[in-house]
């Protein structure tokens, strides 16, 4: 059997956040969801001890960016994934953060898959994932 992990998921488009919700639960583990930097924190806050790894959108709603949840996580030393649509239009801000990519579209189950892979340190590099 699979292990299970806590996931934090951090997307703020709905359906998009619902895929990655199922694929975590299909994968036997459990989702925790965000769909702005401040409601990512607060979990962090409260639950960060329970947190495996992340999948951050990057671009969030009214021009912010995943870059305050993203420290947060490395200060804590959790694996995160970046997956968005639009990699390659953000600040140098943004590219200084190690993490592998997906660009989107991506299959919600491989997204996940290439998470827990990345935060093993077992599979391939998920930025190896080509859009679908």
């Amino acid at each position: 059997m699979a292990k299970s992990y806590t996931i934090l998921l951090l997307e703020d488009e709905p359906l998009i956040l619902m895929d990655l919700e199922f694929a975590v639960s299909d994968h036997g583990s459990q989702a925790l969801t965000a769909t702005t930097c401040a409601a990512a924190l607060n979990l962090i806050a409260h639950q960060g001890e329970a947190i495996d790894l992340a999948v951050l959108d990057v671009s969030l709603g009214g021009g912010s960016t995943c870059f305050p949840v993203a420290q947060q996580l490395d200060s804590l030393n959790i694996p995160y994934i970046l997956h968005s649509g639009d990699l390659d239009r953000h600040n140098e801000r943004i590219r200084e953060l190690t993490a592998e990519r997906i660009a989107k579209p991506a299959a919600a189950e491989q997204v996940i898959a290439a998470a827990i892979a990345y935060s093993e340190g077992t599979g391939p590099h998920a930025s190896k994932i080509a859009a679908e």
